[in-house]
């Protein structure tokens, strides 16, 4: 039977953060724990946080690593019972984001935070006791902000997704002004993680119309406006279609995502250093040709249907379309440049069997079909 579920309350438009302390009364939220990172800090965006917020008391916990880990969750999640906390506002990209859906089962759950992974088959011990989330994106890459999941590293090194409907944000504030001022290679990575995000959950055999009609419609726009969005950082136009991209692929990939995914959050998980969106750009090329001939994308049209949207001529351009895309962001040639080498493969290969995305690729890859997958994307 399919589960077709869209149940987040969504603020979209330039200037949106003003609004925060609005949606902090609608939800009941009284002393929020902002979850945070040094360099959206830096930037003056937890501060622009801080002026919407006038006469609410808040605490800040800024030190979310770049890959958030256990014990940052529990770090954060300290913060939060002493300052007698009652919700959660997550400012920054995904990883803050996700940080902050951990703090909100670390706080108000026992045990180690690996007991509510998916994989553990934890999801179901996660419940409404969970803290309220509002979260702001300030990048367009993970759209953590619309999703019910969350990765991250456990004590045990694994990179491991946890999947909630009680953790997904209870209002998501898209302010594209926010990302005005990111990097250009920032920019390029979280950007080319929202098109794996719209193309892989296109791709995802599960029946959910809806889902992928936002995946294609977000594939245009993150296709269409990644470029100038990376070249010209200030380009309203370009940011506010490349946030929607970002919005609208994690409102997708409730359908299931695949084998780009299964390898990143691997790869992520044995060396932490390797931007995300980075790594999906690596893969995606790979697992497109790979998956050209399962029987759900050939049945469905799914390549033709994606080479329209992203103004290609056949579904045979898109491998290399995307690889001459990286390389116009300046993105790396492929994972030996990031610092990736053949005898990590096995370990990887055993995180991407193990991972929450395998089963839903339209392909069940092997051991040795996704060795391969590695090699091509060398």
């Amino acid at each position: 039977m399919a589960l077709i579920y869209y149940v987040t309350q969504i603020q979209f438009e330039f200037g949106a953060i003003k609004l925060l302390k609005q949606e902090c009364e609608r939800v009941g939220i009284t002393r929020p724990l902002i979850v945070t990172d040094a360099g959206v800090k830096a930037a003056g965006v937890l501060q622009k946080a801080l002026d919407a917020l006038p006469g609410i008391p808040v605490a800040v916990f800024d030190q979310t690593p770049s890959n958030p880990t256990e014990a940052a969750v529990r770090a954060a999640a300290a913060a939060y019972r002493a300052g007698n906390c009652d919700g959660l506002i997550a400012v920054g990209g995904g990883s803050a984001i996700d940080c902050a859906k951990g703090v909100a089962i670390a706080a108000t759950h026992e045990g180690p935070l690996a007991r509510y992974a998916t994989i553990e088959g934890g999801s179901g011990l996660i419940t409404e006791r969970v803290a309220p989330i509002i979260a702001v994106p300030t990048t367009s890459g993970t759209g953590s902000e619309v999703a019910r999941g969350a990765i991250l590293i456990v004590d045990d090194h694994r990179k491991l997704g946890f999947h909630s409907w009680h953790l997904v944000p209870k209002t998501a504030i898209c302010d594209p002004e926010l990302t005005l001022g990111l990097p250009a290679r920032l920019t390029a990575a979280t950007g080319m993680d929202a098109i794996a995000h719209c193309m892989e959950t296109f791709m995802a055999p599960a029946f959910n119309p809806p889902a992928d009609g936002i995946a294609l419609d977000g594939l245009q726009r993150g296709w269409a406006f990644i470029e100038r969005a990376t070249r010209f950082g200030a380009d309203r136009e370009a940011r506010f279609n490349l946030m929607s991209a970002s919005m609208q692929g994690a409102m997708a990939f409730q359908k299931g995502l695949g084998c780009v995914h299964s390898l990143s959050h691997s790869l992520g998980g044995v060396d932490p250093r390797l931007h995300h969106g980075t790594l999906n750009a690596m893969f995606l090329p790979a697992v497109v040709k790979f998956n050209a001939s399962a029987e759900s994308v050939q049945k469905d049209h799914r390549l033709e249907r994606m080479a329209q949207a992203m103004g290609l001529s056949s579904a045979g351009d898109i491998p290399e379309a995307i690889r001459d895309l990286n390389a116009r962001l300046g993105l790396p040639t492929g994972l030996a440049a990031m610092g990736v080498a053949t005898d990590q493969f096995d370990h990887i290969i055993s995180g991407a069997l193990a991972d929450h995305c395998h089963k839903t690729n339209p392909r069940i890859a092997t051991a040795d079909e996704y060795r391969g997958l590695l090699e091509e994307a060398m």
